[in-house]
C-alpha cells in the first residue's frame, strides 16, 4: 500500500515536498499546497526520516536515453549490433545486452527501456554502517553517550584520520537512525539524540522569553566588549530551566568554552536563588568569576545580594531577547534530553546534576573547532592562570 502511495507523487511534486518540507513549512501547509492530505505527506517525508534524499543521478556509464534512440534508429535500418556499438564507442555485448534486455530486435522501444532501466536502478544499496560493522559500534558508543551525530562524525574524522572506511557523515548516521529500513543502527539509539524525534525536522525559531520586573537592572548593553566578543573566559550565561510542580534548575554556561553548570534550587524565590548561585560561584578561580548574562525573570531580583558575594557583575537581557544568551539557550535545549517538559526536578540530587553537566562538557563542540568545554576550559585557566 505505501509503495502504491508513494507512486502518486511525481518527481516534480516530490521535488517540491521537499523544498517545502526542508523550508521548514508545517505538513498541513505542504499538504494544502500540493493539493494532498497532511497523512500523505507524513507518508513520504516519514520513508526519509525527514531528510531530504539526494537528487538521483544517471551514471555515465549506463546508456542514456539519447543512446537508446541511436540502438531503436539502427534496429530500424537494419544495422548490426558491432555497427551501432561503434557508434556509440560503447562495447558490442552492452548493446546486445541492452537489445534482449528490453524486448529483443522485434520489440525494443528506447523510450520504454530508459524509463525501466532508470526505475529499475532504484535498488537500494546496503548501508556504510551495515557493511562496516566496526565502524557501526563506534558510532553506537557515542550515540550511548548522548553525542549527536555532527560529534560523532566529527570525532571519527579526527580519530580516523587515516582511515576513510572509519568515517562517516552526520547525514548518513541520521538516515540509519530514522529510517529504521536501513538495518544499520538500532531503533532504541533514537532515545539518545537531544530531541528523541522519530523525524529530523528543520529548525525552528527560539521561544520568547517571559519579562519581569528588576530594579536597578544593569542592562546588557553594559557588559564590557570582552564578554561580548568571548576573548576572555569568566563570563557567564545563566537561566532556570522548568519543571513541573514548581520544579527548577539553574543552568549556567562560561561563554568562552560553553562549560556547564547545573544547580538544584530548592525554591524559585529571588533570595534562595541568588545563594545557590552565589556558592557555586565562589568555588570558582578568579579567573573565571567576571559576570553574569540574566534574562529578565523575577528570580534574580536579589542579584545585588548574589553581586556582593561574589563580586560578580549581573547585565540583563533586553525583553523577550533570547539569542542575547544564546549559549545558554542552546544548553537548557540540550538539557530537556535529561529533564524532559513536565518532569518534577526537585527529585535529581546534585551529585545527578553534576554527572549530566560532566556529560555535557565531555561532548566535542563544533564551536570549539570539535573540542570538548572541558578540555577548552582546562587550557583557558592553564593560559590564564
Amino acid at each position: 500500500m505505501a509503495s502504491t502511495r508513494a507512486k502518486r507523487y511525481s518527481d516534480a511534486l516530490r521535488s517540491e515536498l521537499w523544498r517545502r518540507w526542508s523550508a521548514g513549512q508545517t505538513l498541513t501547509v505542504i499538504g494544502e499546497a500540493l493539493g494532498k492530505r497532511a497523512s500523505s505527506i507524513y507518508g513520504v517525508v516519514a520513508r526519509e526520516g525527514g531528510i531530504a534524499p539526494k537528487p538521483r543521478r544517471r551514471s555515465a556509464r549506463v546508456l542514456c536515453l539519447a543512446e537508446r534512440e541511436e540502438i531503436s534508429r539502427g534496429i530500424a535500418t537494419h544495422r548490426s549490433i558491432r555497427s551501432i556499438a561503434a557508434k556509440l564507442g560503447r562495447a558490442p555485448s552492452t548493446v546486445c545486452r541492452e537489445i534482449n534486455r528490453h524486448g529483443g530486435l522485434e520489440q525494443y522501444r528506447a523510450t520504454q527501456a530508459d524509463a525501466v532501466a532508470w526505475e529499475r536502478a532504484k535498488r537500494p544499496k546496503l548501508a556504510r554502517l551495515v557493511v562496516n560493522p566496526a565502524l557501526n559500534r563506534a558510532v553506537a558508543r557515542k550515540l550511548r553517550l548522548d553525542w549527536s551525530p555532527g560529534q560523532v562524525s566529527a570525532w571519527l574524522r579526527r580519530r580516523y584520520a587515516h582511515e576513510p572506511s572509519m568515517q562517516v557523515s552526520h547525514e548518513t548516521i541520521y538516515r540509519s537512525l530514522f529510517v529504521q529500513a536501513r538495518g544499520a543502527l538500532k531503533k532504541e539509539l533514537v532515545a539518545h539524540l537531544r530531541r528523541g524525534r522519530v523525524l529530523r525536522r528543520p529548525r525552528g525559531s527560539a521561544r520568547n522569553q517571559g519579562q519581569g520586573q528588576i530594579q536597578d537592572a544593569i542592562s546588557i548593553r553594559e557588559r564590557p566588549a570582552e564578554a561580548e566578543d568571548r576573548a576572555v573566559p569568566g563570563h557567564w550565561e545563566g537561566d532556570l530551566l522548568m519543571g513541573g510542580k514548581s520544579s527548577q534548575i539553574a543552568t549556567l554556561v562560561e561563554r568562552r568554552t560553553r562549560y556547564v553548570m547545573l544547580i538544584k534550587i530548592d525554591s524559585k524565590d529571588s533570595a534562595t536563588v541568588a545563594n545557590a548561585l552565589a556558592k557555586k560561584i565562589r568555588k570558582l578561580p578568579a579567573e573565571l568569576r567576571r559576570s553574569l548574562t540574566w534574562d529578565r525573570g523575577s528570580e534574580m531580583a536579589a542579584h545585588k545580594q548574589f553581586t556582593v558575594a561574589t563580586d560578580v557583575k549581573v547585565f540583563f537581557c533586553d525583553p523577550r531577547c533570547p539569542w542575547q544568551r544564546g549559549s545558554n539557550e542552546n544548553t537548557n535545549g540540550l538539557l530537556r534530553q535529561y529533564f524532559p517538559k513536565g518532569d518534577n526536578l526537585s527529585g535529581y540530587s546534585q551529585a545527578y546534576l553534576n554527572a549530566i553537566a560532566a556529560r555535557l562538557n565531555g561532548r566535542p563542540r563544533q564551536t570549539l573547532d570539535w573540542r570538548s568545554p572541558a578540555e577548552a576550559l582546562q587550557a583557558t585557566v592553564a593560559t590564564t592562570g
